[in-house]
């Protein structure tokens, strides 16, 4: 039986037919269990948790490589840094970090990605595609990750608190933000006159002194 499934996956993934698709977000799978383990972002459900943590994921597949974290097991070392993966295709990514690959491209604008989850998402700033929506006030998201964060402006919580002075955040991002002010580092530089930012919004703003108003 599992021969048999595997010679069907293999037609549908020479073939690119994926005719699996979610009925809530459009998105197409190639087979039947990937759309059924999908339609759980949706739906919220969790059902495989660790014991040992307590966190929920919805595969069991996601359980077993979260596992890994708690008995240590990593075996794909980083032969340029040292950082070491729990999977192969884990560290294969990492490791376009350092060769700067980025193989996945936008056929809009030919920005370049080195996940094509990535690009999938990317793709929805040309599209509009905004197809997770808030339950308290109806606003879309494009992606789940952004909707959590939106969502804690409703529950008024911020997980992300500084070490230095204890001010909360409802982002991790926002939180290394505010480190900078502590640190002193400003990692955006103006290309024209060298002048450092700590946030890149603060550095494009500044250009428009350089630009005429142009960014």
């Amino acid at each position: 039986m599992k021969r048999h499934h595997r010679i069907h996956t293999g037609e549908k993934i020479h073939t690119g037919e994926m005719p699996y698709s979610c009925k809530t977000c459009g998105k197409s799978f190639r087979v039947g269990y990937y759309l059924t383990r999908h339609m759980k972002i949706h739906t919220g459900e969790k059902p495989h948790s660790c014991k040992t943590c307590g966190k929920s994921f919805v595969s069991s597949s996601y359980l077993k490589t979260h596992m890994q974290n708690h008995s240590g097991e990593k075996l794909y070392p980083c032969k340029l840094c040292g950082k070491v993966f729990s999977r192969s295709f884990h560290l294969k990514v990492h490791f376009r970090i350092h060769t700067g690959e980025k193989p996945y491209s936008c056929k809009t604008c030919g920005k370049s990605f080195t996940l094509n989850e990535k690009l999938l998402l990317h793709m929805r700033t040309h599209t509009g595609e905004r197809p997770y929506p808030c339950n308290t006030c109806g606003k879309l998201f494009k992606d789940t990750s952004t909707l959590k964060i939106h969502i804690r402006s409703h529950t008024g919580e911020k997980p992300y608190a500084c070490s230095v002075c204890g001010k909360q955040f409802k982002s991790a991002s926002q939180l290394t933000q505010h480190l900078r002010t502590h640190t002193g580092e400003r990692p955006y530089f103006c290309e024209t006159c060298g002048k450092s930012f700590i946030q890149r919004s603060h550095m494009l703003r500044h250009m428009t002194i350089h630009t005429g108003g142009k960014t």
